[in-house]
């Protein structure tokens, strides 16, 4: 009787250990598909990251080039002013010069 009982108590021992066996690896199952997820979420973050900069790189870039082409052609037009200035000077004197020959 008490060897029945031992052997039961074994059996049952057993089951459990068996049941304890199969819940540790389902945690473990989730535990590492949810690592599997949240390694996979930062990497789409990552490279969504990295797409963002070199957008936001180009749009600066473009940016400032046509900051520094609005710059230089303003800075181009300040030191031609004169020049044309002059130019259009001679241009009149030699047109009034002209109609006082042919008046």
């Amino acid at each position: 009787m008490q060897e029945q009982a031992k052997s039961v108590v074994q059996q049952q021992a057993n089951s459990k250990d068996h049941g304890r066996m199969w819940l540790w690896g389902f945690l473990a199952f989730i535990a590492l598909s949810q690592l599997y997820v949240v390694r996979e979420l930062l990497a789409a973050f990552a490279l969504f990251a990295i797409g963002f900069v070199a957008i936001a790189l180009v749009v600066t870039s473009l940016y400032i080039l046509q900051k520094s082409w609005e710059l230089a052609v303003a800075r181009l037009a300040v030191l031609r002013h004169p020049v044309i200035n002059i130019a259009s000077v001679r241009n009149l004197g030699s047109v009034s010069r002209e109609n006082q020959k042919a008046a």
